[in-house]
């Protein structure tokens, strides 16, 4: 389907001589013709983020929202805001059984009259309009059928979940590259009226997990190469969350053949972007590095849990391994005498029993501090 959406993007692009720009009535990106950077008016700033975010911000939405076109039948036209760097644009909604599906946008320089009953071009878009509408419609019933085998797949038996990957993989396909997207709301959990992702994702929530309710989302990809979709979608989603959630990533799969593991990459993720500030709030899988087999551990070693119960030697341990040993590099991170650093990693070897001296001491340590860090 997302082939079908593009072409006929480019086929409303060809036929009114503009950039157009296919978005869903929540305003995810969901395709976009290639357009002339040397041209005038080809791009103006709410284009621009859109492309490069997968979708629009709530005050963009609302400023747009302004003019009717939720509501509007047929084609309208969206004035400029010099200010804010938006362009004049004509809005074609796309429309299916009464609702509104999405927005086709065109940045036609206010050439195209919205009115002209008479222009063949503009009623030929207007048709491919109705055509994403039955496509959206479409598309929006299968992601919410998929939903109940997705979360079967990712948390029932042997038996079940290869059923449930089955009609998975008859809906979507073997070969289409898929990551799966972790969502871990804050303290105050996920809303009851959670708004899914549109964009072709399929979503579902799993009320079993140890943190509580957290949401699972399939998101296609253009290609294997490409992660932005989903750490857009992940970003755009943890918007709608409450304070202190975060988002996991994991790596790209073609097909669901794997979904589960790809889930429980997803999840150690999102618990790293939770405990560790330089990730958060949305980690991906393939960018943890030495914390990937840090997430399988059950949690730290029993000769490190007593080093724990001191703030101060815990900090003083893990910035010293973090520093590769370097006591000239930790003591300055610490900002302490070199003589203080060497006081405290002799306690440090008191409390454990480690010899720092020793690499494979020094790793268990390293690895359980992070265990701990991660929580269970």
């Amino acid at each position: 389907m997302r082939d079908d959406l593009q072409e006929l993007v480019d086929e409303v692009s060809r036929l009114l001589a503009a950039p157009a720009t296919l978005e869903d009535a929540d305003f995810t990106l969901l395709a976009f013709c290639a357009h002339d950077d040397s041209a005038e008016g080809a791009m103006d700033a709410v284009r621009t983020r859109s492309i490069l975010t997968r979708g629009s911000p709530a005050p963009t939405r609302a400023w747009f929202e302004e003019f009717g076109i939720a509501s509007a039948e047929g084609p309208l036209r969206t004035p400029a805001d010099a200010a804010a760097g938006i362009l004049t644009r004509l809005v074609i909604p796309v429309r299916h059984a009464g609702r509104t599906r999405g927005y086709l946008w065109l940045l036609d320089g206010g050439r195209i009259d919205p009115r002209d009953t008479e222009d063949v071009a503009l009623a030929a878009a207007v048709d491919l309009a109705a055509d994403a509408g039955r496509l959206l419609a479409e598309r929006a019933s299968s992601d919410d059928d998929l939903g109940r085998p997705l979360s079967t797949a990712l948390t029932s038996g042997p038996a079940a979940e290869a059923e449930a990957v089955r009609v998975l993989a008859a809906a979507i396909g073997d070969q289409l590259p898929l990551v799966l997207v972790a969502l871990v709301p804050g303290p105050d959990g996920l809303p009851d009226r959670w708004r899914r992702p549109g964009a072709g994702a399929v979503a579902t929530v799993l009320p079993d997990d140890p943190a509580g309710p957290v949401a699972a989302v399939l998101v296609p990809l253009a290609g294997t190469a490409d992660l932005r979709p989903a750490g857009a979608l992940a970003a755009a989603s943890l918007a709608d969350l409450p304070a202190g959630s975060t988002a996991g990533v994991s790596e790209v799969r073609r097909g669901v053949g794997d979904v589960r593991g790809q889930w429980t990459q997803a999840r150690a993720a999102a618990r790293v972007a939770g405990a560790v500030p330089h990730f958060s709030p949305v980690a991906h899988w393939a960018e943890l590095g030495a914390w990937r087999p840090v997430t399988e551990l059950a949690g730290p070693d029993p000769v490190v849990v007593p080093l724990l119960a001191d703030r101060v030697l815990t900090e003083t341990a893990a910035v010293f391994l973090d520093c590769a040993g370097s006591a000239s590099r930790a003591a300055a991170a610490l900002q302490i005498h070199r003589q203080t650093l060497y006081y405290r990693l002799s306690r440090i070897e008191a409390v454990t029993g480690l010899d720092l001296a020793d690499g494979g001491a020094r790793l268990l340590l390293h690895t359980s501090l992070r265990a701990a860090l991660l929580g269970p």
